[in-house]
């Protein structure tokens, strides 16, 4: 019963941080935040991710370009601190890429190695993917839908299990990763209409549960 009135419980009753020192596009993802009514703390090398709450890593551009910003503010070492210690961890766009060993747009520059695996390059279409896409669920309790793209490069898990959702672009790729208390979304949930911001919602109340 407990853990029901904790998967109820309203997102403002959760407070969250954020790394504000990736690249990522905190403006957007701000306002998604504000839109459900949750408390978040915007954190960078000067002021380092407490480790007692749910983290999220929003990060867009080069994947080296990103592992060198979080490595130049110690932010690097924090998260897999903070990912080790069961805290629940988000990331989004390159930063769901950064948690794996490596890059093919980086070779020789290490990931976070939270997840096994690589990320390799589109060789079919467009590049980048830029737009509206279906994602499909291989997990039960997450739903199915349309989300907004911008990618060259999608993560290729050594662990199939760990695949949240699948999309296809001229080739079925990876596009969400979840395995125990890490969860990151290639695609961008606050730029995906209803449906992305239901997707952290998700996260929010799945966070909220693990703070039971």
């Amino acid at each position: 019963m407990k853990q029901l009135e904790a998967k109820t419980m309203p997102t403002e009753n959760i407070s969250i941080e954020v790394i504000d020192a990736a690249g990522g596009n905190i403006g957007s993802l701000c306002r998604a935040l504000d839109r459900l009514g949750a408390s978040y703390t915007l954190v960078n090398g000067e002021s380092l991710p407490t480790g007692t709450k749910p983290l999220i890593l929003p990060g867009v551009g080069n994947f080296g370009a990103v592992m060198k910003r979080l490595r130049d503010t110690k932010l690097d070492k924090r998260i897999v601190d903070i990912a080790g210690s069961g805290v629940p961890l988000l990331g989004i766009c390159v930063g769901l890429q950064v948690l794996f060993d490596g890059s093919e747009e980086s070779p020789g520059i290490n990931g976070l190695g939270l997840l096994e695996g690589t990320v390799v390059k589109f060789t079919e279409g467009k590049v980048p993917q830029i737009g509206w896409n279906s994602v499909i669920s291989q997990t039960p309790g997450w739903q199915s839908g349309f989300v907004y793209f911008v990618n060259s490069y999608f993560a290729s898990p050594k662990q199939p299990d760990v695949v949240l959702y699948q999309s296809e672009y001229f080739k079925p790729f990876c596009a969400a990763v979840k395995k125990g208390n890490i969860t990151a979304f290639q695609f961008h949930p606050e730029k995906s209409g209803p449906f992305g911001i239901g997707l952290l919602k998700h996260w929010l109340d799945d966070a909220a549960l693990c703070k039971e």
